[in-house]
């Protein structure tokens, strides 16, 4: 007989340990005790059959290992399909679904074994007693075995959704009371045609003992059921020992019931707790699921999927129900070589064997056969063989955790050590390890290659005036220009702060690389848009070559900073190759800052003051403080040595606020029409305490502070913000003068103009340069400042005036004062202050022309400095200077000696450098003979040095 624990063809109520052993999938260690008792009935091949568990009557299936034909294999997975649907289900409230259990049901699914064992009882009580009974006791005794046999009907009945108590109630009495009433009539009126009341009692007995195994979970079937069937024989035999008799096995059918009550309630208490744990189980599953830090898979023994989580399934772009029945290998992608954890999968698979976090790339998109986005995403996979209780190979059982954004971390990481964050270029160290790869090339031809050290000029203003976040942007855009600039040629990297480096592999021509370098400083020279702002900067390049400059990375390094010292030192804006001299000029350099840390603080350095003149009443108004500095063993130093030093060294502030001082001190024992303008830069206009500075220093002198004129240039006007219009502001309240210094060389634009409160502009001398030569258009340009100046109500001065070519034009152009050597050089501050101690007269003093004849030639001259000697190229010569090519590391100001033939040298000092083009000033004009060449150049050229340091 079959019994209701687990019904054939019944679906397990959601929630019940059934439901919950056969969905787990494999979880991790601390899960593992809620679902080992599923081990037994994993196993989808082979076919099943229904036993009778003897303890309890409950009905459950074994697996014959013996058979497993391909048709019970698919029905194994159409079930694991089904149990995927069915624990994926939604349920209401998000509580479990209300199942009713079997128990709570009067009737079971099946009664026919007990009309089967009813009519078989009804046999030996036909022989005991001669024949059948007649008339009702037949009949009833007829419809006890039909309705038996047709109790399942009323089972189906009774377990409809929605069926009422009264309804369920008058099922009972159809499918149970009314069938067990029929056979205790059909056998009292037996009992009264002659059956033995011993053989009627014993048939009775049997009958109950049977239904008392098919309603041992129900108490109230089991005792109508068995009070129905002793009830007739009260009423055919009305007697005191039959109601005694009755009444007696009520009360003992009573204490029957009551036992079994009690066993059933146990039963039920132990079943909810199971249900409970099972539920709880299957929740904590669930929202580890739902955490997102793993999901769970389950294959056959064939290892294709019986069941995976939502979430892994969605990755693959599918439903997990259209991903069930596919290999585990499916859903990983599938290249094509292999990788070395496709390979370890397929092994553990083949081998049955346990494997732990092997990375994978999953499957996603057309791979996979879904509708995933194509994302590349990783999964780490665990999993262990499982097996039967007969030791059969069930499948693998196990769980998965996405990698992504891991690995997306552990990239960003790698990318952040070897690329810069802010400009996605190669870091410092990249570009370390990508030069020593080169230099460490098996081949010598490998190892060739150029080094590019760059540095931008003036993006510390940038920084100072629009910010930082400012900073950041132009250097992006830097980076884009770099990038454009090079190509596919070489790699660029990003050092740190403003400088960068560019490799360019494989042997280079000099003339290639020095082509390279002026088209790097012409890109990055062009203006640039930050924030609404133009921004204008520049670069210095320094190039160092390998193997010729070093054949290690430490050396190239070493030799190209160098080589970027010397660009910088040439006045910024070039590029400067590395040679031998340029170690003895860094050690200059270091001794020169030592030095001006040390001037400073002795008050080495000096103010030299140069007339600003009235064009119309040639009167000085006025001087301009230039700084210098008379070196104890180099003697005189131009600015353009010393002030590059000081502004890398951190000591243009200190510089500047000494300048300001001295020069009101100067300024406070001239006459009173007399003002003095000290320049004032970019770093120092920062200063929020530039206001209180200039104020303590007029203070301290008693100077009135109309008398102070601050030079300004345009690059404090970079950022345009409201603390570059209060610092203008605060200079105001003081009550100083300002001017606009080198307008039109660095960042015009009239929106300064008319907001800055200047009283003046000043012309910059490279405007006057060349105005007077025909076809110049500096002139129009020197009448179109002059204009607007006076329109604005602004003074104008036009510096650098040299010859009275010059003076006559600024005059006629409208400019209100001139400045340069056609009045007078820089004087100290004693001579100074004797020229404005009369009427302040002056009278211009100079050449007529700008420009003397010159005679163009290419001839190879010997340039001696201090302790070296180079080679160059004489290009043009006059009998004020020569103009030479090749001298790459000297810069401005340096006294060099040119012999031009044996014998035959000339001295002078170099007053502009211009990349490879240098230009020289004699110490004492050179004479020209009757012919017009000049003395010098008579003889054979001088001969070569044999190095040729200094040149390209």
């Amino acid at each position: 007989m079959r019994g209701e624990g687990s019904e054939p063809g019944a679906q397990p109520p959601v929630g019940s340990p059934a439901v919950a052993t056969r969905t787990a999938p494999a979880a991790p260690p601390s899960e593992r005790s809620l679902v080992r008792a599923r081990n037994r009935d994993l196993a989808p091949a082979g076919p099943e059959r229904d036993e009778i568990d003897p303890a309890g009557g409950t009905e459950r299936r074994r697996s014959d290992p013996s058979a497993a034909s391909g048709d019970d294999r698919r029905a194994g997975e159409r079930r694991a399909k089904l149990r995927v649907r069915e624990r994926h289900t939604p349920r209401s409230g998000g509580g479990q679904a209300r199942v009713r259990r079997s128990e709570e049901h009067f009737l079971p699914r099946h009664s026919r074994a007990l009309a089967l064992l009813l009519g078989l009882a009804y046999v030996p009580s036909t022989i005991v007693a001669g024949g059948l009974p007649h008339g009702g006791a037949l009949a009833a005794g007829f419809a006890s075995v039909i309705l038996l046999a047709i109790g399942s009907v009323f089972a189906r009945l009774e377990r409809r959704e929605g069926m009422p108590a009264s309804a369920r109630i008058a099922l009972l009495m159809a499918g149970a009371v009314v069938p067990m009433g029929c056979a205790g009539y059909a056998i009292a009126h037996w009992v009264a045609e002659g059956l033995p009341h011993q053989w009627a009692i014993a048939t009775l007995l049997s009958i109950n003992a049977a239904a008392a195994t098919v309603y041992r979970t129900r108490i109230v079937s089991l005792f109508s059921a068995q009070i129905a069937s002793w009830a007739p024989f009260a009423l055919v035999d009305p007697s005191p020992i039959t109601f005694a008799a009755i009444i007696g096995g009520a009360i003992a059918l009573l204490l029957i019931a009551r036992f079994e009550y009690k066993d059933a309630q146990a039963r039920r208490v132990r079943s909810e707790a199971r249900e409970r744990v099972a539920a709880r189980a299957e929740d904590i599953l669930r929202s580890f699921e739902e955490t997102g830090e793993g999901w769970f898979w389950e294959t056959d023994r064939r290892g294709q999927l019986t069941y995976i989580s939502p979430k892994a399934a969605h990755v693959l772009g599918k439903r997990p129900d259209q991903v069930i029945g596919r290999p585990l290998t499916e859903i990983v992608h599938a290249a094509p070589r292999a990788s070395d954890a496709e390979r370890t999968l397929a092994f553990h698979l083949s081998a049955r064997s346990a494997f732990h976090d092997i990375e994978l790339r999953a499957a996603t998109g057309d791979a996979a056969g879904g509708e995933g986005g194509g994302d590349e995403r990783w999964w780490a996979l665990t999993g262990r063989p499982v097996y039967d209780s007969y030791k059969n190979f069930c499948g693998f059982r196990g769980h998965g955790s996405d990698l992504t954004e891991k690995r997306r971390s552990e990239q960003q990481v790698s990318r952040l050590a070897h690329y810069d964050s802010l400009t996605g270029l190669a870091n410092r160290v990249q570009m370390s390890r990508a030069l020593e790869q080169i230099l460490a090339a098996p081949r010598e031809r490998d190892r060739a290659c150029a080094l590019f050290l760059l540095d931008l000029d003036r993006f510390k203003q940038v920084n100072d005036t629009l910010g930082h976040p400012a900073g950041d942007a132009l250097l992006k855009q830097v980076a884009q220009r770099l990038e454009r600039v090079i190509g596919p040629a070489g790699r660029c990297g990003r050092l740190g702060g403003d400088e960068f480096q560019v490799i360019i592999p494989a042997p280079q021509t000099r003339e290639h690389l020095a082509h390279l370098a002026r088209e790097i400083i012409a890109t990055l020279s062009q203006p640039y848009t930050v924030d609404g702002h133009a921004v204008v900067i520049g670069a210095s390049v320094g190039v160092a070559i390998a193997p010729e400059h070093g054949t290690t990375s430490e050396a190239l390094i070493r030799n190209v900073d160098l080589a970027l010292y010397a660009a910088k030192d040439a006045g910024r804006g070039c590029h400067r190759f590395y040679s031998d001299e340029l170690h003895s000029a860094a050690e200059e350099r270091a001794e020169l800052e030592q030095d001006l840390r040390d001037a400073i603080g002795r008050g080495q350095l000096q103010l030299y003051y140069q007339p600003v003149v009235y064009a119309a009443s040639e009167t000085i108004v006025g001087f301009e403080a230039l700084l210098r500095w008379n070196h104890p063993t180099r003697g005189w130093l131009s600015p353009a040595k010393f002030v590059p030093i000081a502004e890398d060294a951190g000591l243009i502030d200190q510089l500047g606020q000494w300048a300001l001082r001295t020069a009101c001190d100067d300024l406070a024992r001239w006459p009173e029409r007399v003002r003095c303008a000290v320049n004032v830069s970019p770093l120092q206009f920062a200063n929020p305490e530039l206001p209180n500075i200039v104020a303590n220093a007029l203070a301290h002198s008693g100077v009135d502070p109309s008398r102070l004129e601050l030079e300004i240039t345009e690059s404090v006007f970079m950022g345009d913000s409201a603390a570059t219009d209060a610092m203008f502001a605060a200079l105001k309240r003081v009550g100083v003068r300002l001017a606009l210094d080198d307008f039109g060389t660095g960042y015009s634009s009239l929106g300064y103009l008319r907001k800055a409160p200047f009283d003046k502009i000043k012309i910059d001398q490279s405007f006057v340069r060349g105005a007077t030569e025909k076809g110049s258009r500096n002139g129009a340009i020197i009448a179109s400042i002059t204009s607007l100046a006076e329109a604005l109500g602004m003074d104008t001065t036009a510096e650098g005036v040299e010859t009275l070519d010059e003076l006559e034009l600024v005059r006629l152009l409208g400019c209100s004062h001139v400045q340069g050597y056609i009045y007078h050089k820089p004087l100290d501050a004693l001579r100074a202050g004797a020229l404005v101690e009369g009427d302040c007269s002056v009278i211009a003093e100079g050449p007529r022309s700008a420009r003397q004849a010159r005679t163009n030639l290419l001839r190879r001259v010997l340039v001696v400095h201090g302790d070296g000697v180079a080679n160059a190229t004489l290009r043009n010569i006059s009998e004020g200077g020569v103009l030479l090519e090749g001298l790459w590391s000297l810069p401005a100001g340096t006294v060099v000696e040119i012999e031009f033939a044996a014998g035959r040298k000339a001295t002078g000092t170099i007053r502009w450098t211009r990349e490879n083009r240098t230009g020289v000033e004699f110490d004492a004009p050179l004479r020209r003979r009757s012919d017009g060449s000049f003395a010098v150049l008579r003889g054979h050229p001088a001969r070569l040095a044999g190095s040729v340091s200094g040149m390209p």
